[in-house]
């Protein structure tokens, strides 16, 4: 394993040590790969997926992105709109190890901006 895996891989760790989902306050979830972002809400009791979304989803597969943080914008009013019509408005959100910074910022303001409460 390289280091800056297993440097994620422990921060992931200790969050999630912390970081749990109940139905009241679903866990949000976010992972970044290179080329795409994916976001899931979770019950962490039931282990069900509330809502999910991602870059590949189908609602954002035909809109054209100006670069890898205006998709994770859209993402993250995707999963917030998901989330509003299930009735679910408060969130924990979990950034899996990825630093709160770029990406996975500009996603977790969208969905705030949207009407999620975390």
């Amino acid at each position: 394993m390289s280091k800056k895996l297993t440097g994620r891989q422990k921060r992931k760790f200790r969050i999630r040590n912390k970081v749990s989902g109940t139905p009241a306050r679903p866990r949000f979830s976010v992972f970044r790969s290179a080329r795409h972002i994916y976001a899931q809400v979770i019950d962490d009791t039931t282990g069900a997926t509330i809502a999910a979304a991602s870059t590949l989803s189908g609602d954002l597969k035909g809109k054209a992105a100006e670069g890898k943080t205006d998709a994770a914008k859209q993402v993250g009013a995707l999963v917030a709109k998901i989330c509003l019509e299930k009735k679910v408005e408060k969130v924990v959100f979990d950034r899996n190890g990825f630093l709160f910074h770029g990406r996975v910022k500009a996603l977790a303001d969208a969905a705030r901006e949207a009407g999620l409460n975390f």
